[in-house]
């Protein structure tokens, strides 16, 4: 028997909404969705009548469905606004390459302009030769680090007020339960906070704070949205995996949990006694940081140096590893001294040579100064293949949300793409992180998630 909208339209159900159960017909639930994030832009007052707004687009679902809803919202309720889109290319060959074509197409349909900006240009590194460098561990911290400056260096460049992520509910959920668990307890309120930038910055908001990610799913599902569906390769080892799992283990007994834990985090207070970070500007490259050099600068500075790991871990080791470094090439400086010294001595100017030294000097070999090359092995990339999110699960997600079956057209959804989301940390790794890459690199499993 057909189930009636909730609503009272008059037209039977097609769906069950994640977040809060009620039964809904497609129209409905557009509705829901989008009014549900009006509300939050209003309550927040993230935007100002004619503000510039730079989208943060990597093609994955969270960044689609922003993108589209900004501009159906921007369209209905007249918020004056000029988008644009913008895109960080970290230069992960076979998945980045391929998604950075979705966003061209996301440029067309929505009729915004769009920013790419690459790591090489930015940094004089992709994402492949940093983890050739660093290895398959801690390279999501690169990548992070990277990417929350490379998207302030956009913002810059195109002029914008702020820009707009696609951090959803569950990305913040799962961000202060990783703080909870690594101990980084002053850094919930600004994980938690809706827009984020100290004085002088670009401002990041995030109008899709309260939006579950099963709902941004079938949104796109029902819209046919296209968006791009391949996880990121180096993704699996991130640390957020592990708080990920635990907080969809945690959504199938109590649903609500989600909201519940965000809550936890913007209301949990820190004593007066601890210091906390605050934020400020690099003395080098002048973008936000909370030390006197960002981490940007110090792990590029590492990559340059030689020393990969160099900011990898506490402040503490950075600075043993550089004084190390330091006196290790001032000690090389003055080998070459003596050696060019001891050559000049020598090499003997008279055309009769009595002592020998004239024809001994032809025939010198410095071993233990001769420079050998090591070969470039491959590293792993070029076996790397792109890891699809099978459609079957969205078909989970419909078998267990959808109440019409019959209304439900299987060739749409082999034709949906799903994504998306994240990140950036490691368990041995206590860096400040906002969450950029979880909604921008096709996170493990945005949908393993229990369905």
């Amino acid at each position: 028997m057909p189930i009636p909208c909730r609503t009272g339209c008059g037209k039977n159900a097609m769906l069950k909404r994640p977040k809060t159960g009620d039964a809904l017909c497609k129209e409905c639930f557009f509705w829901a969705f989008e009014t549900e994030i009006h509300y939050t832009i209003t309550k927040a007052e993230l935007f100002n009548r004619g503000d510039s707004v730079a989208v943060a687009a990597s093609g994955g679902k969270d960044s689609t469905v922003l993108a589209h809803v900004l501009k159906t919202l921007n369209e209905r309720y007249d918020y004056g606004l000029n988008l644009m889109l913008l895109s960080i290319d970290e230069g992960i060959t076979g998945y980045r390459d391929d998604s950075l074509e979705t966003v061209k197409r996301n440029r067309d349909d929505y009729e915004m302009s769009l920013k790419i900006l690459s790591y090489k240009d930015l940094y004089g590194w992709t994402m492949d030769e940093i983890v050739a460098q660093i290895g398959r561990k801690n390279n999501c911290t690169f990548c992070g680090v990277f990417r929350r400056q490379a998207l302030d260096r956009g913002a810059a460049l195109l002029g914008v007020k702020c820009i707009a992520t696609g951090h959803n509910a569950d990305d913040i959920a799962e961000t202060v339960l990783m703080n909870v668990l690594r101990g980084d307890i002053a850094r919930l309120k600004r994980c938690t906070a809706i827009s984020t930038g100290s004085e002088g910055t670009i401002p990041r908001v995030k109008p899709l704070k309260y939006t579950y990610e099963k709902e941004i799913v079938m949104y796109a599902h029902y819209k046919k949205l296209v968006y791009f569906s391949t996880e990121c390769v180096f993704a699996p080892n991130a640390y957020r995996g592990h708080a990920r799992a635990l907080l969809k283990d945690m959504e199938k007994i109590r649903p609500t949990c989600i909201m519940d834990i965000i809550y936890s985090g913007e209301t949990m207070a820190v004593k007066e006694e601890v210091n906390l970070p605050t934020q400020g500007i690099c003395t080098r490259c002048k973008f936000v940081s909370s030390q006197e050099v960002c981490k940007a600068c110090v792990l590029l500075e590492g990559l340059n140096k030689g020393l990969p790991k160099l900011g990898i871990g506490k402040s503490s080791k950075a600075k043993r590893m550089l004084d190390e470094y330091n006196a290790k090439q001032e000690q090389n400086l003055l080998n070459d001294a003596v050696k060019e010294l001891n050559e000049t001595e020598n090499n003997c100017q008279s055309t009769k040579c009595r002592s020998g030294l004239c024809n001994k000097r032809n025939g010198l070999v410095n071993n233990e100064n001769k420079e050998t090359k090591g070969c470039n092995k491959c590293s792993g990339n070029c076996e790397r293949t792109k890891v699809s999110v099978e459609n079957t699960k969205v078909s989970n997600l419909l078998e267990k949300y959808a109440i019409n079956e019959g209304k439900t057209n299987t060739d749409d959804i082999n034709n949906v793409k799903v994504d998306d989301n994240i990140d950036i940390s490691d368990e041995e790794v206590n860096v400040e992180e906002d969450d950029t890459c979880s909604a921008s690199c096709g996170k493990t499993g945005s949908l393993q998630i229990g369905f």
